[in-house]
């Protein structure tokens, strides 16, 4: 290969003489000896530490994308060099820059994982990646100038070759902590789950496998399982569960109010200590309602079923009726979606699918009043996000008019259940959660006629069932 003049100047000016070649490759060596030790020196112990340690190394995941990027285009830099010389003195500057953008995201990755208490499998692979590519960057910027006078030939360019296939590995798992190990298996099928025993703990029909399990595997695991475990603490198994971490036990059977874990997913999202953290949503109500009823009733890892929790899923859902166009309205419920308080929610881009009402930012001051003020949007409502509000028996007077209604939540509201029968008439009703409340056997009796209703939680109500018992709410007669 015959080599431009102008790029045999750089790489003279490039080359140090002996003394200074030979101090280099000395602190060279010592600072690739000390990025191989810092797994040992800087030990992750699995506790979180200072704030300022996590408030810088959550721009990792920023930071790493540059020596990414500028790792990838060195060799088409170099190749094309071969033709313009000129991409090939740019070629040393991007390599440089790659260096010292990997220096930058290694700092910041062991920032996040010391100050946030992560630990396991995939985050020390993923720690060691970016030493190995920080070190073969290094290398690479020191072997090059020989490289361009030929005097080491194979050196640099079988190292950069090498760089690739561990920059993917790196890269896949940085991704795996991210996305987490059940990235295939979030979204599979619960019958395929049971037959592969993927998310089971003991027994396969277990409510702890059918529905708590899932849970945390969806929610929970990307950062407290096997490859990731924030504060020691992992929640893929039952056992793991009932251990706890750092801190102690997450969950007290039979006490929910001293369980950490249901405290922490119950908090205000914009809390500290709020749980799924890193930006996730929150957990879905009746989510939080069976793993409140599966503490208090022992937090069995065997028990098939739960006292006040039918859940119907042997069922398939019911389509979702068109609701008609409520475009004439959409200027009042923008205007809604844009205030603190109760507001109306599209279920899609689709008109026909539906508003969802959602009271969450208002629920101490919605009361019976509020509601009646949602009466000209009823025919479109499909859900009523009403839990944990002011409302009474006094609103199934308004309720009984959201003809399309198939979601409702009332739990831990002062109902009673005197009227509840008025809820009859809504022919697609699915899901009704009245935990927590004060109904009784007497006044959930008239809904043994809704056969559509499936999804139906007397949690912590004197209608609940002994916990002895099977759950046998009186919609279960009609189940096929």
């Amino acid at each position: 290969m015959k080599i431009d003049p102008r790029l045999a100047a750089v790489s003279n000016k490039l080359l140090p003489n002996s003394r200074t070649a030979g101090l280099t490759w000395a602190a060279s060596l010592v600072f690739s000896v000390g990025l191989a030790l810092l797994p040992w020196l800087i030990k992750l112990d699995g506790k979180p530490h200072a704030d300022w340690q996590q408030f810088l190394g959550r721009f990792h995941p920023l930071a790493v994308h540059l020596p990414i990027g500028f790792l990838l285009l060195v060799p088409i830099l170099e190749i094309a060099g071969a033709f313009r010389p000129a991409l090939r003195e740019a070629a040393g500057f991007v390599l440089s820059l790659a260096f010292a953008g990997s220096v930058l995201a290694l700092t910041l990755g062991m920032l996040l994982a010391y100050g946030s208490g992560d630990t396991g499998t995939l985050v020390t692979r993923h720690m060691a990646g970016g030493i190995a590519v920080t070190i073969g960057l290094l290398l690479c910027t020191l072997a090059r100038p020989f490289w361009l006078q030929r005097s080491v030939p194979i050196f640099y360019p079988a190292l950069l070759v090498c760089m690739m296939p561990l920059l993917l590995w790196t890269a896949d798992q940085g991704g795996s902590i991210t996305y987490g190990s059940n990235y295939l298996t979030t979204y599979m099928p619960a019958s395929f789950k049971r037959v592969t025993m993927l998310g089971a703990a003991t027994s396969p029909t277990s409510f702890y496998a059918m529905h708590i399990n899932p849970i945390f595997d969806s929610n929970c695991v990307a950062c407290h399982g096997a490859a990731k475990t924030s504060g020691g603490l992992r929640l893929d198994s039952f056992d793991l569960v009932m251990r706890g971490g750092k801190d102690g036990p997450v969950i007290i059977a039979g006490d929910p109010e001293r369980s950490q874990l249901l405290r922490r997913v119950t908090l205000p999202p914009d809390h500290k200590q709020f749980m799924p953290a890193e930006g996730k949503p929150p957990l879905r109500p009746e989510e939080i309602t069976w793993i409140k009823a599966w503490i208090q009733q022992g937090a069995s890892p065997t028990a098939a079923t739960l006292a006040g929790i039918s859940t119907g899923d042997q069922r398939p859902e019911l389509p979702l009726q068109p609701v008609g166009d409520y475009g004439s309205l959409m200027p009042e419920i923008r205007q809604m979606q844009q205030t603190q308080g109760a507001k109306l929610i599209q279920v899609s881009s689709k008109p026909e699918d539906g508003l969802v009402l959602f009271t969450v930012d208002a629920a101490g001051s919605f009361g019976d009043a509020q509601l009646a003020q949602f009466q000209k949007f009823a025919p479109y409502i499909v859900e009523a996000e009403l839990g944990r509000t002011a409302v009474t028996n006094a609103s199934f007077d308004t309720l009984k008019q959201f003809s399309h209604l198939r979601a409702l939540h009332l739990e831990e509201t002062h109902i009673t259940g005197d009227g509840l029968a008025k809820l009859t008439s809504l022919s697609q009703l699915t899901y009704l959660n009245l935990s927590g409340t004060q109904v009784t056997n007497e006044s959930v009796q008239p809904l043994s006629s809704m056969k559509n209703l499936r999804h139906f939680y007397l949690y912590n109500t004197p209608a609940q069932p002994a916990a002895n018992s099977q759950p046998a709410p009186p919609i279960a007669r009609n189940n096929p």
